[in-house]
């Protein structure tokens, strides 16, 4: 039997508040990665005898500070999508060839913790439009912190693991006044990039800032057709400044704004007219705290931002809608270091409220019927306070890396009208809840005779994202099905165990890695038969619902060979595999990946050639709206040179992206939306001092 229920008219002028286990033969083969020269392995080194202890990745930006990044990026004016892309541990979902969703061991952002900075943000877009990475700039960034698992439990709950975007600071290095300008030009589809940044820094204080602008037309796929509605327009602006109040006590600030105009999603039924962001932080920072207590760092932030969906430039569409959303978010963290002969604690606490609302408002072909509207996020209001401990303990033959964390964390639902609108599927369902949160990690280190060899083995939860708890007919055209959220979902669950072999030679080095998550009421969409579609051409409805568990394991192996003082040979091949209690594949799961590279750098000139590619996608689910994608590799080749005027320099790069204008997609390209044909860049970048 059918579940019908009216859609009343809703205030325009409302005051809206922003508000199995299985086991595969592991595949040693040896290719070679791009970009490893822009990327690091980031250490926590607590003094000499106690070896670096964590799994996670350093993306260092190519700004015009770190001198050999910049020569070594492939493309140094790249998207900060393009940057995460290029990382040995992150995919990213492509809706468009904008704000491309990132995936750390084949899980998307609501099992992630997405920071800037360590302040928590959230999306304002119930079609993941606007992933955190969105609403910053290369032009802000230093680097970008990847933590796999529970070893990212820092920033918050987490089952896949955290990114975390650090901003670039002078740091009262005394330079003086800097600046630079920087500009670029892509042929495939004629993005422009301008922009520049000057900073000033003594020993006393410094302030930064920085303004970009990015515009693009549609872009071309291989074999030279043109994908619709793949242009976009972005301008950020960032500013952040530090004043020593006394010789060992700093307060610092930070303030970015970001915002898109006119983007176009050629793999979703909708655009986005305006994306808008408001960041802001006031930190103070004490190296000498209370008795043994060190490096207190305490932070105070407040964000705000604005999604608006239309459909206002497609032709032909059902029935026209507006989608906007609002996601304001307020928090705090306050951390300090503990050592204790032959301990290193770290202690922290942090918090965040976070309103998020959106609406959706339809409009008949008909002028004489009611416009219809409904809230899909209800107004949902998140209350999170959080403790997080680690202990780093010398064990003389070994590091021993132990870390925990406890969080409380409730939901309220604000709106009556999206409450009510809710307990039509759940009528005893209350307005409020709370929830427990917890996790442990445990992580050891240990040189051998040839081999660096971590092992680690975690256990974390958390709770349902907004959507999947509260959301009210999500649209999804991937697999072409609404989705509602469930209020009584168990919390998601996982046990990861990992494990890294690190072989150090004279000139090559070799990493080999793997990681298991078990995760008990794993929370996907159902199909639930009953219920009728809102959404005209969907294929049905589905909950959100708690699977038994859900298997996911990563094998990857990396290289570096250092050729000669100017010449290395770098590669990265990856495998991943993703089932549910009944053999049943997941979807958005890696094929079998690999990335190789040459690459010369030598005093002023840097050169690049790089392969990369995938194999063909076997193991899809097509109910979620997969399919079997076609095996691709793609050439590169970039060249740079650096240029000294007067006291000052010029950085020339030109390069061809997809040489062969090969026509490819990916498995995380939304509806097999074709990627980017061959493309010319240049970019130029001066620097004055």
């Amino acid at each position: 039997m059918k579940t019908e229920f009216d859609v009343r008219s809703y205030p325009k002028n409302r005051i809206c508040l922003k508000t199995k286990a299985l086991l595969l033969s592991t595949i040693f083969v040896i290719a070679f990665q791009l970009n490893v020269l822009a990327q690091e392995q980031a250490v926590i080194i607590v003094n000499d005898t106690i070896l670096p202890v964590n799994l996670d990745e350093v993306i260092v930006i190519a700004n015009y500070k770190n001198a050999l990044e910049h020569r070594a990026q492939n493309k140094p004016l790249s998207t900060l999508d393009e940057y995460l892309e290029s990382s040995k541990k992150l995919n990213m979902i492509k809706r468009g060839a904008y704000a491309w969703e990132p995936v750390l061991n084949d899980m998307s952002s609501e099992r992630l913790t997405v920071s800037i900075d360590g302040m928590r943000i959230f999306g304002a877009c119930t079609d993941k439009m606007d992933p955190i990475t969105s609403y910053v700039d290369v032009s802000n960034l230093n680097d970008i912190h990847v933590a796999s698992g529970q070893q990212g439990a820092e920033h918050g709950a987490t089952i896949g693991g955290s990114i975390d975007l650090r901003l670039e600071k002078s740091n009262f290095k005394p330079t003086g006044w800097v600046g630079s300008f920087e500009t670029g030009f892509e042929s495939n589809n004629a993005s422009r990039i301008i922009g520049g940044e000057l900073n000033y820094s003594n020993d006393n204080f410094y302030i930064d800032s920085d303004v970009i602008f990015r515009k693009a037309d549609n872009y071309v796929a291989g074999g030279g057709e043109e994908v619709n509605y793949s242009q976009f327009e972005k301008y950020n602006l960032s500013t952040n400044a530090g004043f020593k109040i006394d010789n060992d006590k700093k307060l610092l600030a930070s303030f970015i704004f970001d915002e898109a105009r006119d983007v176009g999603y050629p793999a979703l039924p909708m655009d986005v007219s305006l994306a808008r962001a408001f960041i802001g932080s006031v930190s103070y920072i004490q190296p000498k705290f209370i008795g043994a207590l060190s490096d207190w760092d305490s932070k105070v932030y407040a964000n705000s931002i604005t999604h608006i969906m239309d459909d206002s430039k497609r032709p032909d569409v059902p029935i026209r809608m507006d989608m906007p959303g609002w996601s304001d978010t307020y928090g705090y963290y306050s951390q300090a270091k503990l050592k204790l002969e032959k301990h290193a604690f770290l202690f922290k606490i942090d918090g965040f409220y976070n309103r998020s609302l959106a609406e959706m408002t339809m409009y008949p072909n008909d002028p004489n019927e009611n416009e219809m509207f409904m809230l899909t996020w209800p107004d949902v209001r998140t209350l999170n306070s959080g403790l997080y401990a680690e202990d780093i303990f010398d064990l003389n033959e070994g590091t021993l890396k132990i870390s925990s964390r406890i969080t409380v964390q409730g939901f309220t639902i604000a709106d009556e009208f999206g409450l009510n609108s809710l307990r039509i599927f759940y009528p005893t369902m209350p307005q409020r809840q709370t929830r427990f949160l917890k996790s442990f990690s445990s992580l050891y280190a240990t040189k051998m005779a040839k081999a660096d060899v971590k092992l680690g083995l975690s256990y974390g939860d958390r709770a349902p994202s907004v959507s999947e708890g509260f959301g009210f007919y999500l649209f999804n055209s991937f697999d072409n099905h609404d989705y509602i959220g469930d209020p009584n979902l168990e919390n998601e669950k996982s046990l990861e165990g990992n494990v890294s072999f690190l072989f150090p030679f004279k000139n090559f080095k070799l990493n080999l890695e793997g990681n298991y998550f078990h995760t008990m009421d794993y929370i996907i969409g159902e199909v639930s038969p009953d219920l009728s579609v809102m959404t005209i051409g969907a294929d049905g409805v589905k909950i959100y619902k708690n699977l038994e568990y859900a298997n996911l394991y990563n094998v990857s192996v990396d290289g570096t060979y250092q050729i000669t003082p100017g010449f290395s040979w770098n590669g990265f091949i990856s495998y991943h595999r993703g089932q549910d209690q009944d053999n049943i594949n997941l979807p958005f799961i890696s094929p079998f990946a690999y990335r190789s590279s040459v690459q010369y750098v030598k005093g002023s000139f840097s050169g690049n050639i790089a392969m990369n590619g995938a194999a063909e996608q076997v193991n899809f689910n097509p109910s979620y709206g997969e399919d079997r994608t076609k095996a691709y590799t793609i050439f590169s080749v970039s060249l740079g040179k650096t240029l000294s005027i007067s006291d000052n320099s010029l950085y020339l790069k030109t390069g061809v992206e997809n040489i062969f204008d090969t026509n490819y997609s990916t498995y995380a390209d939304w509806k097999n939306i074709p990627r980017m044909g061959r493309n010319i860049f240049l970019t130029c970048s001066y620097t004055i001092n």
